[in-house]
């Protein structure tokens, strides 16, 4: 059982806790991004079993007609291990979410495994249009790139800010520079894209920039934000007709997710305070 605490940023750690939350959330209009909790396998064994479990989490999410998406972590379908295991994993999940009709979104961890990652969405997209896509980092230096590579692709992009500590020679370090490139890449994406955007941010500033460009190119796009983080904000977008998907993460590894959201915002603090005081 994951602790009142906790809760707020975790869906449970069973399948069925976290299938019900995003029921919960499909009655509100707002869809689910589920992610099982695990990360930096190196080993065959657990990458390949969290992979299966994410088959199996396809099929029930069509079983039951959720709205809703899986979200898979290089590193916990072996990426770590080497580039096989990961895209034997990777193509395994995409062509049984495919089969189901249920998308697949691909994770971005650290630069070092960038390559692999966006060659394994890259080849799936081809296999399978429309089925699959990848988040993209605008802290990155190689971002620019990257995204007018997926605009030639089949596959949706989520784009995010950043949260791993790269080093100066391939990141941005500076809030305002990494601000002015996701604003700059909204922009390609808003005029380039053929839909497939997805704003994955609680910034404000972000959201209103990316309601301007649709107004101005007409383009499709949806905004992802965390279970959790800005829920008012998701609930009032969704009644505004935009499509809002909430990123739910589950599973028994929860403390090490639930540390890092606490520590990455002063306002998680604060609610995590109030919980242990009652007020």
């Amino acid at each position: 059982m994951i602790p009142p605490l906790a809760n707020r940023f975790v869906a449970g750690t069973t399948d069925s806790e976290a299938l019900d939350h995003v029921a919960d959330l499909n009655s509100e209009g707002i869809g689910g991004i589920l992610n099982l909790l695990g990360e930096h396998y190196h080993e065959r064994d657990p990458a390949d079993g969290d992979a299966d479990q994410y088959i199996d989490l396809a099929t029930t999410l069509a079983t039951r007609d959720l709205d809703g998406s899986i979200s898979v972590k290089p590193s916990q379908i072996g990426i770590d291990i080497g580039p096989t295991p990961f895209e034997e994993n990777f193509a395994r999940i995409v062509e049984a979410a495919a089969a189901e009709d249920v998308f697949v979104w691909c994770d971005i961890e650290d630069h070092t495994t960038t390559d692999t990652t966006l060659d394994a969405v890259g080849s799936m997209a081809r296999e399978y249009p429309g089925q699959v896509g990848v988040a993209l980092q605008a802290n990155l230096k190689r971002t620019r790139e990257d995204i007018r590579r997926f605009a030639d692709l089949p596959a949706a992009v989520r784009l995010v800010k950043g949260a791993y500590d790269e080093p100066p020679s391939v990141a941005h370090q500076k809030k305002e520079y990494v601000n002015e490139a996701y604003e700059d890449y909204l922009e390609f994406m808003f005029r380039e894209f053929d839909g497939g955007i997805a704003v994955g941010s609680h910034d404000p500033t972000m959201i209103d920039r990316a309601v301007e460009l649709h107004d101005e190119y007409g383009t499709d796009f949806e905004i992802q934000m965390l279970m959790g983080v800005r829920e008012d904000a998701q609930r009032e977008l969704a009644s505004q007709g935009y499509e809002v998907n909430q990123y739910v993460p589950y599973g028994d590894k929860w403390f090490q997710y639930f540390y890092r959201r606490i520590r990455e915002r002063k306002e998680n603090v604060i609610f995590a305070v109030r919980a242990i005081v009652g007020v």
